[in-house]
């Protein structure tokens, strides 16, 4: 695997509008999030991030069986679904307080492995690309120096103008025919050029195919994850006490598992990587944009079940950017604010207490705004995901991820402050996925050795208390994910979700501290806001959502614009 060669600092292009612009909605399938943004003289001054749907699945699952948790949680998100099922799981775990077999942790790591590598090709590839790349502009392209450029970032690369020209013909006949399907933006087909995007056609050819390649490698990545885990989106192997899959220890499951994933690693070696680090080469600029202040992860890939620190992917606070000092991870230290959500109260309450109460308002409140409520780490609020745990892990000396994290910088001739933006989180998703494909094969490894030594064991019994309070934590594709569930006569009496999305992406506290999303957007540049895309690359870099519908209101005129977003 090579990088791509560095390229020059483009300026950011400016702009001198001033007045408020809108994203409404951003969506995703676990929610939809609208972006009201104040700008002046080209930056945005002002922000709130408002989630658009109310979700209520603490309140669903009040007096249910404990172990029916994660089949109610799975379908909170139609995407990265076993994370909710696994952090139920754990929930209920830690909460009767059973010893997991080794086994069973180290099929649960290769199943959350497969989907950090099924997620992060696809929000690459398929959900923040376009924000990027100028699918129109491939027309322009040659085919010839398109496979020439391809084939110099990647030794495994074997690609050629005619495959190029292919591609090419199929957008022109969809540009021709006005119905451009997948590729629909109208970012790349208006009347004006907007300089906001700078790629030359060539790699916008080149990352148009590999855009449709990834759409096959994904579903490779998925059937691996079935293959264990029973199906996919929804898992089914995952009980309270280990997992049941006993078919996924045959040796032909095993290889079957293997050849999937060695080919979706393969892919994330030879196009994924290459391609993140060409793009990034072009838009180096935006290593000044986008950043936010604190981080946290709570790790993941665990040998042990009941302790953090056993975790592959390291556990750690920083603060206010310095990575010199990594804390502890403290779940006592969390607490979720409601006052600017459509929530009833003012209180801020640690997730065991929590009350989910609904109390709308109305879309144009600026004081309550959002569904979201507004979880904060001793009083701050902090980005979670997998800019914070690359921040984590390098800060902390793992080794993998400090290689990755150095190849990354050196490439992009840039220092590690780079990471402190939208572009570092976009490289930060690529570096962790390359650090995680890296390991699969060791927990593979580990998983045959111990069945062939004689070691089959999946499952532990266990009695369900009549009360009793546990904690799921999963560190997933889009970041920290925790489950709190209080048991009392053996049935749930209170559980709270503690999703990424409403980490990152929710509003201001009751100390008026804006949420990481609003914070990153801050003094972001706007250069057309009939066709807002840096507001969408900073969105989408923390992974909000799938296809978007923007509609801009001029201040002065009052006209409303609409556009649709792929």
């Amino acid at each position: 695997m090579s990088g791509s060669k560095p390229q020059a600092i483009p300026v950011t292009p400016k702009s001198n509008f001033s007045g408020p612009v809108i994203v409404d909605p951003v969506t995703r399938i676990e929610g939809h999030l609208r972006i009201d943004a104040t700008v002046e003289n080209g930056k945005i001054v002002d922000v709130r991030s408002s989630s658009q749907l109310f979700r209520g699945l603490e309140i669903i699952l009040k007096g249910r069986d404990p172990r029916d948790a994660q089949h109610f949680t799975q379908r909170s998100c139609g995407v990265c679904t076993y994370v909710h099922a696994l952090a139920s799981t754990r929930a209920v775990d830690n909460a009767v307080k059973v010893k997991i077999p080794k086994n069973a942790t180290i099929m649960r790591n290769l199943v959350m492995g497969s989907q950090f590598l099924h997620d992060h090709i696809v929000h690459f590839y398929h959900l923040h690309a376009l924000d990027w790349v100028n699918v129109a502009n491939a027309l322009k392209a040659d085919p010839a120096k398109t496979a020439a450029l391809s084939n110099s970032l990647s030794a495994g690369r074997k690609e050629t103008a005619a495959q190029f020209k292919a591609v090419q013909d199929k957008v022109g006949a969809l540009v021709a025919s006005g119905k451009l399907g997948i590729f629909t933006n109208a970012y790349f087909l208006g009347e004006k050029k907007n300089e906001a995007y700078y790629l030359p056609a060539e790699a916008d050819l080149m990352a148009t195919k590999h855009y449709l390649d990834a759409l096959h490698m994904q579903v490779k990545a998925a059937r691996a994850m079935a293959i264990f885990g029973a199906k996919n989106p929804h898992t089914q192997f995952t009980v309270v006490g280990g997992v049941t899959n006993y078919d996924a220890l045959k040796p032909e499951r095993v290889a079957e598992f293997k050849a999937l994933t060695d080919e979706v690693i393969a892919f994330i070696k030879d196009f994924y990587i290459p391609d993140l680090l060409a793009v990034a080469g072009f838009y180096k600029d935006w290593s000044k944009i986008g950043g936010t202040t604190n981080f946290f992860s709570c790790g993941e890939f665990p040998t042990d079940e009941y302790d953090l620190n056993s975790r592959f992917l390291p556990q750690g606070v920083i603060m206010k950017r310095d990575l010199t000092k990594v804390g502890n991870f403290d779940p006592k230290a969390i607490k979720e604010h409601v006052a600017h959500s459509w929530y009833v109260g003012d209180k801020a309450l640690h997730p065991y207490e929590g009350v989910t109460e609904p109390k709308y308002t109305n879309l144009k409140d600026k004081d309550r705004y959002s569904w979201m409520k507004a979880p904060r780490y001793n009083d701050e609020a902090m980005e979670t995901g997998p800019l914070a745990t690359v921040l984590v892990a390098f800060a902390r000396g793992h080794k993998p991820t400090v290689d990755a994290v150095n190849f990354v910088l050196k490439t992009l001739n840039v220092g590690p402050d780079a990471l402190f933006s939208t572009l570092g989180r976009t490289a930060a998703r690529g570096i962790e996925t390359l650090v995680i494909a890296n390991q699969m094969q060791t927990w593979l490894d580990a998983l045959v050795g111990n069945v062939k030594a004689g070691d089959s064991e999946l499952y532990t019994p266990w009695k369900m208390p009549q009360e009793a309070e546990g904690v799921g934590f999963v560190q997933a594709p889009r970041g920290m994910l925790s489950h709190w569930i209080k048991i009392k006569k053996g049935k749930i009496e209170n559980f709270q979700l503690v999703v990424p999305s409403t980490w990152s992406l929710g509003p201001r506290c009751a100390n008026g501290k804006l949420g990481p999303v609003e914070e990153a957007l801050m003094g972001t540049p706007i250069f057309d806001p009939a066709r807002p895309v840096e507001i969408l690359r900073t969105v989408h870099s923390f992974d909000p959502c799938i296809a978007c519908g923007v509609h801009v209101l001029d201040a002065k005129t009052g006209k409303t614009a609409s556009f649709k977003v792929l």
